[in-house]
């Protein structure tokens, strides 16, 4: 036998025991610097903005028009009531007429055809406020009130008018005048109809997402998220504990995706007209008790009592 082979031999038994060994020892436990955790899986719409506070405005609201400088101003006081948050206007540019909508602007040359029910001005009323929500970093939601009017041709007349300006995030329906023109009811969204407002929305940039607005969840898409914010208009309350039983409510429904709401009427006003300062107390009563809220909105029904034309 060649001496390799007979010292194999003589190994042979130590090798043996050596495996046996190490087939008996529990597996070694790992590393806990070599664990790798999964990332938790993205949220639906993450809220990439920062609070936005200020006012809702339409032409028929307050008893007069106090123009760009009285608007640009209470943003900027109504933001400074919160933390971090910047100026907002929920700016209604196409309101409810005959069975469509009326459009405060002239309509762009890349427009081939006026949609059908919608009639617009010759003369542009928005282009001076949002300037200066431009100037001062603001956000601009621009609303309209459809009727029977194509949503969608409304998203694109509003975009290709306004979406140069760095101030406007997105476009929005008042869902009370959708398919309606009569009663302040509205159609329910469904998740096909807000998929389709949404990519109008990004077809003139990613970054342009859509609101709807209504006081009943039953009237929001079921389970489509992407890209929206939903604005809650409720009114009509005993209290500030009744509105924020009804806006939690909301915003719980809606979580994580972002959520907004609009204050402020009279009809409310037996109550918040006691507080000193009723949008701070209002707005931070929520922002306290609802954590994905992104918008807050002083109706312009009662604005310029809480914010003086000085």
């Amino acid at each position: 036998m060649p001496p390799s082979q007979r010292h194999f031999r003589a190994l042979l038994p130590t090798v043996i025991l050596l495996v046996l060994l190490t087939a008996c020892q529990s597996p070694p436990t790992p590393s806990p610097f070599l664990l790798i955790t999964p990332s938790p899986l993205p949220l639906l719409t993450p809220s990439p903005m920062p609070l936005g506070a200020g006012f809702r405005y339409s032409s028929y609201g307050p008893p007069y028009d106090p123009g760009p400088d009285y608007w640009a101003s209470t943003g900027q006081q109504m933001a400074a009531k919160f933390p971090d948050a910047v100026p907002a206007t929920l700016w209604i540019v196409g309101v409810i007429y005959g069975n469509g909508t009326y459009l405060n602007f002239p309509l762009d040359e890349e427009i081939d055809a006026v949609p059908a029910d919608v009639r617009f001005s010759y003369v542009d009323l928005n282009e001076d406020v949002l300037t200066r929500f431009d100037e001062m970093g603001g956000q601009v939601w621009l609303q309209v009130e459809p009727g029977n009017a194509d949503v969608v041709a409304l998203i694109h007349a509003m975009l290709a008018r306004y979406g140069h300006h760095p101030s406007v995030v997105g476009v929005g329906v008042d869902v009370e005048w959708y398919q309606s023109t009569t009663s302040p009811v509205g159609e329910r969204i469904t998740d096909e109809v807000a998929a389709a407002w949404v990519a109008a929305a990004r077809a003139h940039g990613e970054r342009f997402r859509v609101f709807l607005k209504h006081w009943e969840i039953d009237w929001m898409p079921p389970t489509y998220r992407d890209g929206l914010l939903f604005v809650n208009d409720s009114q009509q309350f005993a209290s500030l504990d009744a509105m924020l039983a009804d806006f939690t409510a909301w915003g719980e429904h809606f979580a994580p995706a972002p959520v907004g709401f609009q204050f402020g009427y009279p009809a409310d006003r037996p109550w918040w007209g006691e507080y000193p300062d009723p949008p701070a107390e209002i707005g931070n009563a929520l922002l306290q008790n609802i954590p994905n809220t992104e918008s807050l909105f002083w109706v312009d029904f009662t604005i310029l009592d809480v914010f003086p034309d000085k």
